[in-house]
């Protein structure tokens, strides 16, 4: 397991109803992880805690992240 991230097994992803493919390969397999959004204003401040998280996917083909602002 690495620092930072959220070891997670791979799988398949439905977002709305469909079933998420890769943008870039069209592999319908991926690793989910959580990203924080930092903001100037909020690192500036030392408040990048406050900030919002993206759940993104990670196609286990290609590494291509596909992001989303809410979990799905």
């Amino acid at each position: 397991m690495g620092l930072f991230s959220e070891d997670k097994k791979p799988q398949q992803v439905s977002i709305k109803g469909n079933r998420l493919k890769c943008s870039v390969c069209g592999h319908d397999i991926f690793r989910p992880r959580k990203a924080q959004l930092n903001t100037k204003a909020a690192s500036l401040m030392n408040l990048d805690w406050a900030n919002k998280s993206a759940h993104c996917y990670t196609c286990a083909n290609c590494s291509h992240i596909e992001w989303f602002m809410e979990e799905q």
